[in-house]
């Protein structure tokens, strides 16, 4: 499961979980704290802060090349361009300083960072998402091509590496990353790119390609939006990224910016290359 639908909002599983471990975190850190009115919120929430800045400016720092040209989407974070380890990094160098000048801290703010690394791991081994099972291979869905011929993922994939958007013409962050794809299309020949269109008839599809003056290949239609339901995905745009096995190696709920792409793309690129060497 990719995301859950709260009324109009599509949230990501993922974020659902982080914030989920933050209340648990955050309710022991108060039960062990209480006796010396030693609460961790605040340290908590200055740790996410800490977290989700410094994650950013080391993911920008890491692609700023493609930055460099439109610097106000640096701040545009909706492409969630974040690298985890930085942050962990910065919200964990931040708790260390607050245990460091209050003593009283240090235990409520050890127990509660403790419950809830615990409730993240267990919950995301319960959802199947941080395990050593081998990851969801291609969904076998069939597909249509605009020309109305039957075809499929596997068919598509030719033993390559593969990235399969989907998307609809009625949904805004589809038409704008579309650019940022096609480019990619045309550049990336070791890697396959599908775009699914879901729940659209050829015409509509092909009205919006044209009307937009894009040049895409493998654009097929899934009329039933079989594959969000077979990848766990109710919001529109999600992007599935596999491997050359067939292997599901990465997602992206939202959309995506050149920078957040190619983070994508450079583990493909060196599974594939590990690949051919074996």
């Amino acid at each position: 499961m990719l995301n859950v639908t709260l009324g109009p909002l599509s949230v990501q599983v993922s974020h659902l979980l982080v914030l989920a471990s933050l209340l648990v975190a955050a309710g022991v850190g108060h039960l062990a704290g209480r006796r010396q009115q030693a609460g961790i919120v605040n340290v908590l929430s200055d740790m996410a802060w800490a977290g989700l800045l410094v994650a950013r400016i080391a993911f920008v720092a890491t692609w700023f090349d493609l930055y460099r040209d439109a610097p106000w989407s640096i701040l545009d974070i909706r492409d969630g361009g974040f690298s985890p380890w930085a942050g962990l990094a910065a919200a964990l160098l931040v708790a260390i300083v607050h245990g460091w000048h209050r003593a009283a801290l240090r235990k409520p703010l050890a127990l509660g960072l403790t419950a809830g690394a615990l409730a993240w791991a267990a919950m995301s081994g319960a959802l199947g998402t941080f395990d050593n099972t081998p990851r969801p291979a291609l969904p076998t869905v069939a597909l249509t091509t605009l020309a109305g011929e039957p075809t499929d993922l596997a068919a598509l994939a030719k033993g390559q590496p593969m990235v399969v958007n989907l998307w609809a013409s009625w949904c805004p962050p589809c038409r704008r990353e579309m650019p940022v794809l096609a480019e990619a299309q045309q550049r990336e020949t070791g890697i396959t790119f599908v775009f699914a269109n879901q729940s659209e008839d050829a015409a509509t599809a092909l009205r919006y390609l044209s009307a937009s003056a894009l040049s895409l290949a493998n654009v097929v239609l899934d009329p039933g939006a079989e594959l969000g339901r077979a990848v766990g995905s109710t919001g529109l745009p999600t992007t599935l990224f596999y491997d050359a096995s067939g292997q599901l190696a990465d997602t992206h709920m939202g959309e995506l910016s050149a920078a957040s792409l190619a983070s994508k793309l450079n583990p493909l690129r060196t599974r594939t290359t590990f690949s051919t060497k074996e």
